[in-house]
């Protein structure tokens, strides 16, 4: 019989990507508050995936077209899941007067001019910074920062309040409660991943930039719509990894 821990792991894995697994897992909403501490783990994941074809398509392709297709490579390994909360985020963010015509416009999956700005901007940010490094050390910094992306998204949830709606939520009631002992898992899982790809230096400053950067997306969602959503998380989850990319890849490769 699978273990409590490895089901927990799949849900987070059902909920965070497209992978397929084995059908025997079934979603659950305990499953997933549960999975919250394995998220990094599952970026990490995703990342290196991502990493595989970017290292494999610079055996045969020049640059930016191994980084293109290495970001693309997760976006489809998630199902664009992030990409589409960024895009929602900043539409209602910046797109309604009132928190509850906010909340109105992220549900709407019609993109508008603020999410379109925001998802071009990000890959471009992602994309540049990449072909700055080589193909091994971005196929690093790629893992590292899927991983701190995730960890944002759970520390989010351990910080602020829900402030969707049930009806529609993205995240459940029950995947809402995140235990202080996640986070510190989660935490953990982020550091390991960090330290095995990158220098700790780079890692750190990386970190600390990238969460100050989402931190600043999470405080805006605070005081527009109360707290965050899982479009929220989604934009939270982006901004960390550009925001690292761009770090880690000034740190590494120095300006110009």
């Amino acid at each position: 019989m699978m273990s409590r821990e490895l089901q927990n792991f799949l849900a987070g894995v059902q909920f965070l990507t497209r992978i397929p697994i084995p059908p025997v897992v079934r979603y659950e909403p305990d499953w997933l508050a549960s999975a919250a501490k394995y998220f990094p783990l599952i970026g990490a994941v995703v990342g290196a995936i991502a990493a595989v074809v970017l290292v494999t398509a610079s055996l045969i392709f020049p640059q930016p077209v191994p980084m293109v297709m290495g970001i693309v490579a997760a976006i489809a390994i998630t199902g664009a899941l992030h990409e589409d909360g960024l895009a929602d985020t900043a539409d209602g963010l910046f797109g309604g007067m009132t928190p509850e015509r906010r909340l109105e416009i992220m549900k709407d999956s019609r993109i508008g001019t603020f999410g379109v700005i925001a998802v071009v901007s990000v890959l471009a940010l992602k994309v540049s910074s990449l072909q700055a490094l080589d193909a091994v050390m971005a196929a690093y910094t790629l893992v590292a920062a899927h991983a701190g992306g995730r960890f944002a998204a759970v520390l989010a949830m351990a910080l602020m309040s829900y402030s969707g709606h049930d009806d529609t939520a993205k995240v459940t009631p029950h995947a809402r409660r995140i235990a202080v002992g996640q986070v510190a898992i989660a935490a953990a899982f982020t550091l390991i991943v960090g330290l095995l790809c990158l220098p700790p230096s780079t890692f750190a400053i990386s970190v600390v930039v990238a969460l100050v950067a989402s931190a600043c997306l999470g405080v805006a969602a605070k005081r527009r719509i109360g707290g965050y959503t899982g479009d929220v998380l989604g934009g939270i989850e982006q901004v960390f990894e550009a925001s690292f990319m761009v770090t880690a890849a000034a740190l590494i490769a120095g300006p110009g």
